[in-house]
């Protein structure tokens, strides 16, 4: 078995390589919009699909692995921030709040295609201005849904606990994606 992992994400990237599968990287940049009427799940897994169907080179017996992943906070979808302000009032949201974090995956290979989402929930403390003032001002979480990473300072003073995929936080939800492998081979 041999993966394709069509994402720019130094994280995905090494989350991937934990799994001892080979792959190799060929990220694309495809629009992140989707249509108003979805939400959760669906988003991501649109998102994932999208950007599977945007990849249009031969698979040559590899399987594709596009996804997509979001946060949502009382059935808002909150994305990647456009700038440092954005990261801040986002941050502001979901300070003493649980929200859910989706990440959608696609597995395609040239015999079809495997569509699926992780769902986590993640819970906040209530962060002052001035330690999300920190937080952003350090490490620039632009790149980020939610404008957070999970495995950086915020998650080590600010999540409280988690339900369910501590990889899917991250952006992979690795034990999923391992059995949903195993299950097309």
């Amino acid at each position: 078995m041999q993966l394709i992992l069509a994402s720019k994400s130094p994280r995905r990237q090494q989350l991937l390589a934990g799994l001892d599968i080979p792959f190799e990287i060929d990220p694309m940049d495809i629009p992140e919009d989707f249509p108003e009427h979805l939400q959760g799940a669906s988003v991501a897994e649109y998102l994932a699909l999208a950007k599977s169907k945007g990849y249009t080179k031969p698979l040559n017996g590899k399987t594709l692995l596009t996804c997509d992943t979001i946060v949502c906070l009382e059935g808002e979808v909150i994305n990647k921030p456009t700038n440092l302000e954005d990261a801040k009032r986002m941050l502001r949201k979901l300070s003493g709040k649980m929200h859910e974090v989706y990440t959608g995956v696609c597995l395609r290979s040239e015999s079809g295609e495997n569509v699926f989402s992780e769902c986590t929930k993640v819970y906040f403390i209530q962060l002052t201005d001035a330690q999300i003032d920190h937080y952003v001002e350090k490490y620039k979480p632009l790149d980020k849904a939610g404008a957070y990473g999970v495995q950086e300072w915020i998650g080590y003073a600010a999540v409280e606990r988690i339900e369910g995929c501590y990889y899917n936080v991250m952006g992979l939800p690795l034990s999923r994606i391992y059995r949903e492998l195993m299950g097309l081979y």
